[in-house]
């Protein structure tokens, strides 16, 4: 099978290989997926780059995410699968061999039955985006009725983040950084948007809410809005955060929070308990079966340029996410 891969940590240019490799087997309780799309996320290029763990593999193929249909079944599995459409999610959790490839093998669970009308491009955005962000805005429970700020609304995660909030319910304020991306976050369900380089985000969360402040946010920036966000959450708000590049160190005022008693729940997709990860594919299914999702591809690269994808979002220049084709 034709796959790209890496055996060292550096930069894409550097380490990136592409050839032909074997095909390989499913195993009990598993699917083989012929994969047609394959989603990059910024965790796979810090992956590659050295960021997250050692390299105890002498060939690792990148990427968590993707979508294609599924070939062939491993014992246990439910002959039925095969011929499904799927989207393919944690490709590369807990070991090395993701879907920058022809074909993956995975657990039967981890790839999920998509309907027609979408795309594998499409399809290959879900994983971790879709999934942190469920559980960024359910962490609580629902949010039916409430109001939600969605930082980063523009964002792969905030994308989904909005619609999410929004289909359940609730109230969706985004903040964004430019009028193009607040346009997007107002088609993915945000009501309201503030375009944090412009204007006070304090103010018009205010003027917004009467006063009162959000129920919850989901945040892509902990530490570097953290002064922000504990001045317009409501008592006993929650943040669900599942970044904080730019100030990873977060300070955190104890006493002038005690007042509100609010709740700080750290995403992590990959280590969300299981019944709620199969809740997230759930929903997401559900959603996407009544054509109510949006998913934001960015650009796609063919599978020969995936290192000029990778670079594409190391610098952070695409509005959607980054795909590659291997059709």
């Amino acid at each position: 099978m034709l796959a790209a891969w890496h055996s060292k940590f550096g930069p894409a240019v550097e380490v990136i290989q592409l050839g032909d490799l074997s095909r390989p087997v499913p195993k009990k309780g598993e699917v083989l997926v012929r994969v047609f799309a394959s989603g990059i996320n910024p965790l796979d290029v810090k992956k590659r780059a050295g960021n997250r763990g050692n390299l105890e593999v002498d060939i690792a193929i990148p990427h968590y995410d993707g979508a294609g249909m599924i070939e062939e079944v491993g014992p246990g599995v439910d002959k039925e699968r095969i011929g499904q459409r799927v989207w393919v999610f944690e490709g590369q959790f807990g070991r090395w061999l993701g879907t920058a490839a022809e074909y993956i093998t995975i657990l039967s669970s981890r790839a999920v039955s998509m309907p027609d009308s979408v795309t594998y491009e499409e399809g290959a955005c879900i994983g971790i985006p879709a999934l942190t962000a469920h559980k960024a805005v359910f962490s609580d429970g629902s949010v039916s009725g409430k109001t939600v700020l969605v930082t980063g609304a523009a964002g792969s995660v905030g994308s989904y983040a909005s619609q999410f909030a929004s289909l359940d319910g609730a109230t969706v304020i985004g903040t964004v950084s430019s009028e193009l991306k607040g346009e997007q976050a107002l088609a993915d369900g945000a009501h309201h948007t503030i375009n944090y380089k412009q204007e006070d985000v304090i103010s018009r969360i205010r003027e917004l809410t009467d006063g009162q402040g959000v129920d919850r946010i989901v945040e892509v920036e902990l530490g570097g809005n953290f002064q922000i966000s504990s001045r317009i959450l409501k008592t006993n708000g929650v943040i669900s955060a599942y970044a904080s590049m730019a100030v990873p160190e977060v300070q955190i005022p104890f006493y002038s929070l005690l007042r509100s008693g609010p709740s700080i729940h750290i995403v992590a997709c990959f280590n969300v308990p299981e019944g709620e990860k199969i809740k997230g594919t759930l929903d997401i299914t559900k959603w996407m079966v009544s054509g109510k999702l949006n998913h934001r591809v960015g650009e796609v690269f063919p599978l020969e340029k995936i290192v000029e994808a990778h670079e594409a979002v190391e610098k952070n220049s695409l509005v959607g996410s980054a795909v590659l084709s291997l059709n």
